[in-house]
């Protein structure tokens, strides 16, 4: 069983910063693909980033150039730098866990607001 954890979202103004982090149980984290997610309100779930275990990386187009997808296994957490935020960002952030190559994500944090304000 993996826990995941987010943390950092919170209110800011469009062309402002934000870091989530997502903190992760477990001794095998390092092998894990991570996944940043997000839903808004009436819509349905959508990818946003992902980090493999040897640090490779996939963006959605629409944070391309803006949001940086990272990972610390030393601490067992991934991050996710979200610069020059825009009012269409708003959502509930998810991270999650993909155990096997290719497979579906299998373990889900719990979210965490973003808010953009115009």
């Amino acid at each position: 069983q993996v826990q995941l954890v987010e943390s950092g979202g919170g209110l800011v103004q469009a062309g402002g910063s934000l870091r989530l982090s997502c903190a992760a149980s477990g001794r095998t984290f390092s092998r894990y693909g991570m996944g940043w997610f997000r839903q808004a309100p009436g819509k349905e779930r959508e990818f946003v980033a992902s980090i493999t275990w040897s640090d490779g990386v996939v963006y959605e187009d629409s944070v391309k150039g803006r949001f940086t997808v990272s990972r610390d296994n030393a601490k067992n957490t991934v991050y996710l730098q979200m610069n020059s935020l825009k009012p269409e960002d708003t959502a509930v952030y998810y991270c999650a866990a993909q155990v096997v190559v290719g497979a579906a994500y299998r373990y889900w944090g719990q979210g965490t607001q973003v808010t953009v304000s115009s």
